[in-house]
């Protein structure tokens, strides 16, 4: 027999883990109110929505649409995700973003469970706000410079690391020198069914593609292309021309 169980809650501020600072935020204190726009609530998102749709013109959904359609042209998409990109280009359609490094194969674990809560609060809005579409973005970090932040994973308590020489945007580095980590990953991980199906998950991310950005890619697509996940890279030039007058302003 079943039993349901009491479940019992614990604050963040109790856990004595978190910053006043966060804590604060959290419970929505007044005195940091003046310090952000809107704190995300679902209610926050409807005044979100009306501001956000003030602000993006309709040839810049256009021209995202084509820069991530050529980001994709050498890839096998999910009906979701390209149902996705498609209704970028639609006034009623909005994204909700995160982003991260393009740590060696996902790194450290929140770097999933970004990407998991972003699906969801999609769900959480497409549920609160029918007359509108949310698409999950994971935007990534492409032109980071800090190699030694991304260049390796640990596996039950291994540090495997890619060693290289490098410089420059860690997104246009090619994949060489990832056979070595392959094989000493291999060695660790066994034999079973899942080692084999990871292993080859990482060979085709990896060995298969030819820079860090494509293989980045490559492994979110695998892992959430179903939940129609849309990963774009920033590092597109077309996309950094929408940015010219925001930088001639500030300038």
């Amino acid at each position: 027999m079943i039993r349901s169980m009491d479940v019992e809650y614990l604050s963040y501020k109790k856990t004595g883990y978190f910053t006043n600072l966060i804590t604060d935020y959290l419970e929505e204190t007044k005195a940091l109110r003046p310090y952000y726009n809107r704190f995300p609530s679902l209610k926050a998102f409807k005044a979100q929505i009306q501001e956000k749709k003030a602000q993006y013109p309709d040839n810049h959904r256009q021209m995202l649409v084509e820069a991530l359609r050529h980001q994709y042209k050498e890839f096998e998409i999910s009906e979701a995700t390209s149902d996705h990109i498609d209704s970028l280009k639609a006034s009623k359609t909005f994204t909700v973003v995160t982003g991260h490094q393009l740590n060696l194969f996902t790194g450290p674990l929140y770097f999933l469970y970004k990407i998991i809560s972003t699906i969801n609060l999609c769900k959480e809005l497409d549920q609160a706000y029918p007359e509108y579409k949310f698409v999950p973005i994971y935007w990534m970090a492409t032109e980071d410079h800090d190699f030694e932040e991304i260049n390796y994973f640990n596996f039950q308590g291994q540090k495997i690391s890619w060693n290289k020489e490098v410089s420059g945007a860690v997104g246009r580095l090619n994949t060489d020198g990832l056979e070595e980590v392959y094989e000493v990953f291999k060695r660790a991980v066994g034999s079973s069914r899942k080692a084999a199906d990871i292993l080859e998950l990482f060979e085709k991310a990896y060995l298969k593609q030819q820079n860090l950005a494509e293989a980045t890619r490559y492994l979110a697509n695998e892992l959430f292309g179903e939940y129609g996940l849309v990963v774009i890279d920033g590092d597109e030039t077309r996309l950094k021309q929408l940015m010219v007058p925001y930088i001639a302003r500030d300038l």
